[in-house]
């Protein structure tokens, strides 16, 4: 399953989203991921959370990002949740370009999520009302 945060810059995404994080933690049968990128979210998420920065380790694509995911199912499959604070920074997506790169990483998302029983949670800082069709799916 996916689920897309959306909002402006300052409209409380990455607090909503921790929110959902530490409810998740509470009642989690696996483990919890959550991708940043910089180390912003360090005392903001609970120590049972696998803080990860995807700038430490190159992530600045959908390709990398989907290795990443994949690799890090392959060496973890009790993950059963990922969170992802800031998909277009991390993707290297400029606010208002091109949504093809970040539609299609979200279909390949939501099939890696049903195959692999995952959830898996993104906020895009961008206005909903721009949100592409496949966006508004994860809404």
């Amino acid at each position: 399953m996916i689920h897309i945060i959306m909002g402006l810059k300052g409209s409380g995404k990455t607090k909503k989203m921790l929110d959902d994080l530490h409810q998740t933690v509470a009642s989690a049968t696996g483990d919890v991921v959550c991708i940043e990128h910089g180390k912003t979210l360090t005392y903001d998420v609970n120590y049972r959370v696998r803080l990860v920065d995807a700038k430490e380790y190159g992530i600045n694509n959908a390709e990398l990002l989907k290795g990443f995911l994949s690799g890090l199912h392959a060496g973890n499959f009790d993950i059963t949740h990922v969170y992802v604070d800031n998909l277009y920074r991390t993707i290297g997506k400029p606010i208002g370009g091109d949504n093809a790169v970040c539609d299609e990483f979200l279909a390949w998302a939501a099939r890696f999520a049903e195959v692999n029983n995952m959830n898996l949670t993104f906020t895009v800082s961008e206005d909903p009302a721009n949100a592409t069709e496949e966006m508004k799916k994860y809404l």
